[in-house]
């Protein structure tokens, strides 16, 4: 038992004592060097990176919601849209296609055409805030891309949207 103590003191002992100069590897200040830095904090590509796709779907917001049956576009609407036309402008390398979608309520051939007048409403918005037709692109999918699946208000209400979708170009 004495032999297997004295060698655990002194493992422990090191162990204590490497930790003694937290120092000895920089003040632990410094950011981390990051690949694709712009040297002001921000990551090229990153959410905070106002000329990525990924800063355009989570700080503008990348969708707008409607009313049951409706495609008329709300206040709030139309603040995510705003946002939306001055990203665009701003980052003109960016075409986008507006996806028009419905809840699981009505037919098929209903929820299709909806979705379309949704898109469309998104569109024009767009077109109304000086994006140029031939970058805006729409397609309908109805009820057929549900992102909550249940048949109550909380999931349909999610379900009625368009989203804006960025392409580099509309050919895809």
């Amino acid at each position: 038992m004495f032999q297997l103590g004295k060698p655990l003191m002194i493992v422990a002992a090191l162990s204590l004592g490497a930790c003694t100069d937290a120092g000895r590897f920089g003040s632990g200040n410094e950011a981390p060097a990051q690949t694709g830095s712009t040297g002001s904090g921000i990551i090229e590509g990153s959410a905070n990176d106002p000329k990525s796709p990924l800063y355009f779907s989570q700080a503008i917001g990348d969708r707008v919601l409607f009313e049951v049956d409706q495609h008329t576009l709300t206040g709030s609407a139309k603040q995510v849209l705003d946002g939306q036309a001055s990203w665009l402008t701003t980052n003109s390398d960016y075409n986008a296609v507006i996806e028009g979608h419905a809840d699981e309520q009505g037919t098929r051939e209903h929820n299709l055409a909806l979705g379309a007048r949704r898109a469309n409403a998104v569109r024009e918005y767009l077109m109304s805030r000086g994006l140029p037709a031939g970058r805006l692109k729409t397609l309908s999918y109805g009820k057929e891309r549900p992102i909550a699946i249940c048949s109550e208000e909380a999931c349909y209400s999610q379900n009625r949207r368009a989203v804006t979708v960025l392409k580099s170009d509309l050919s895809g």
